[in-house]
């Protein structure tokens, strides 16, 4: 074995206890001395296991409220001195320090304590000083000192020591030192964070402890990795692993769905969504989705915001999709939904999401707050002679909303609560245009009396021209061109109504 070390001496300090009996106790089979403090040392004494006093070992109490435990030469001498160094060993003799040759120290829960809504000073209180020097200390000496710093790793010690006589190997050690500066990195980042709120810093500092292998990224030839905690946001009642395109498309449909109160029904591809519609039930809003652009929903993402009854996933049943969310689903619609074993099904749960989205970019970090704002009929602006009226305020808004959401440069069209169709990601405002007017032709909708949005302003009057010459009833556009004017003038000679808003939605 790789420079093997058996452990005479152990301290151990957690705060949680679950599954460490088991482990005690084969320490104690070998041998093992152990060093602890308050309820720690109780719960090795209630195992009928010898414990030494840690405030014996240094000739303090433990002081201040319990801050000052450990802090003190006799401890960490005895875990960071260098074992084949004789200096070391003169020094640990003349001041009758024991050598250290395991840690066992977990961090007090500051995370769950800010989670749960504590004041301040509970906080602060959860800012571990000794336990995060003791694991900082041990990982650093893994040439000679084995550190566990989470329940977790209880059992694989457990295992190893079984299997090594009492021992451990270098590599072994080495393995659990980096989980400990995970730890520790994680918590100080979580600290960092909490402290960063106000007047924050312009640092970038994230850490996810929960990670799920995906089985390939964008495409085959790809890694992909998610980091998060998905159980926490949806229960899967059904389907395979989520792939990375699905997670993509899964977060896309989340932040559209969440602009709509009433029943609405949305179906996404590649981030777009190919077809929305608000109705008085789900069935009927997922009819009408349905029929924006029934091509693209083949194979697509649907999310709704109203349970799922049995006619809607009878009617659902009949596409090909690859993943279904709602917040909840009736027993006779699940049986309906869950025969086929590898569609996807979602039932979402409440929560919080980050007000913050960033990704890699070039050799460093980008970093924005997402888009929040959507700008109601109360944010539109008439600047033609023609005003909307409520009907197509309404129109407008609704068609705000999908624009938002959908690719650079886009034109989205909506009646009545209902995308007709929409121009996706193009690299011309007027080829969006164009290419929303052809897919509405070509599924049977008229836009002669529909409303236009743009995500961004108009520098000339042609888009304006075309959906004039189209039918189109009412525009709605951010504005701020310094030729405003020529398609305000487009407007008014086609006779459209026109609204600014002020607010740009580039989706890049």
């Amino acid at each position: 074995m790789n420079h093997p070390v058996k452990i005479k001496n152990a301290l151990v300090s957690v705060y949680y206890k679950d599954n460490l009996a088991p482990l005690i106790q084969l320490l104690n089979k070998y041998g093992v001395t152990f060093y602890s403090t308050g309820g720690t040392e109780a719960f090795i004494r209630d195992l009928d296991i010898p414990v030494e006093r840690v405030e014996d070992l240094t000739g303090y109490p433990s002081i201040l409220g319990g801050r000052v435990k450990t802090l003190h030469p006799n401890v960490f001498g005895g875990i960071l001195s260098r074992r084949p160094l004789a200096d070391d060993k003169a020094q640990l003799e003349t001041y009758n320090i024991p050598e250290i040759d395991l840690v066992i120290v977990d961090l007090y829960p500051f995370e769950e304590t800010v989670a749960s809504g504590a004041s301040e000073q509970d906080i602060i209180e959860k800012i571990d000083i000794g336990g995060i020097s003791l694991i900082r200390a041990a990982a650093k000496n893994f040439n000679d000192v084995v550190i566990i710093s989470s329940k977790n790793d209880y059992t694989e010690l457990e295992e190893i020591l079984a299997a090594q006589n009492g021992a451990t190997s270098l590599k072994q050690r080495k393995s659990f030192a980096k989980r400990a500066f995970n730890t520790s990195s994680h918590y100080d980042t979580a600290i960092f964070n909490y402290f960063n709120q106000e007047e924050p810093l312009n640092v970038f500092k994230q850490s996810e402890q929960d990670a799920q292998v995906l089985r390939y990224g964008e495409n085959p030839h790809q890694n992909g990795v998610f980091f998060g905690n998905l159980d926490a946001m949806f229960d899967k009642l059904n389907g395979k692993e989520l792939s990375y395109n699905n997670l993509v498309d899964v977060d896309a449909a989340v932040a559209i769905i969440d602009e709509f109160t009433e029943p609405t029904f949305a179906i996404l591809k590649h981030t777009n969504a190919c077809g929305v519609a608000s109705r008085p039930n789900v069935k009927d809003a997922w009819l009408a989705a349905l029929a924006c652009d029934p091509v693209s929903a083949f194979g697509g993402v649907l999310i709704t915001n109203r349970e799922v009854d049995l006619e809607t996933a009878t009617e659902i049943n009949n596409l090909f999709f690859e993943v279904l969310i709602a917040p909840s689903y009736s027993a006779e619609a699940l049986e309906v939904l869950t025969a086929k074993k590898n569609r996807i099904i979602l039932r979402r749960k409440e929560v919080k999401l980050p007000s913050q989205q960033f990704k890699t970019l070039l050799n460093g970090v980008i970093m924005q707050d997402k888009d929040g704002t959507v700008e109601g009929p109360e944010q539109m602006t008439a600047v033609t002679e023609v005003k909307p009226n409520e009907a197509q305020l309404q129109d407008l808004y609704f068609a705000n909303k999908i624009v938002k959401h959908t690719k650079s440069n886009t034109i989205v069209f909506a009646k009545d609560n209902t995308l007709i169709a929409s121009g996706v990601g193009q690299t011309s405002r007027v080829d969006a245009l164009k290419q929303a007017i052809e897919k509405a032709n070509a599924f049977g909708f008229d836009v002669k009396g529909s409303a236009m949005a743009s995500d961004a302003f108009f520098p000339f009057p042609d888009c304006v021209e075309i959906a004039g010459d189209a039918g189109v009833a009412a525009v709605l556009q951010p504005g701020g061109s310094i030729k405003d004017q020529l398609s305000i003038d487009m407007a008014n000679e086609k006779g459209v109504a026109m609204v600014t808003t002020g607010v740009r939605h580039f989706k890049h």
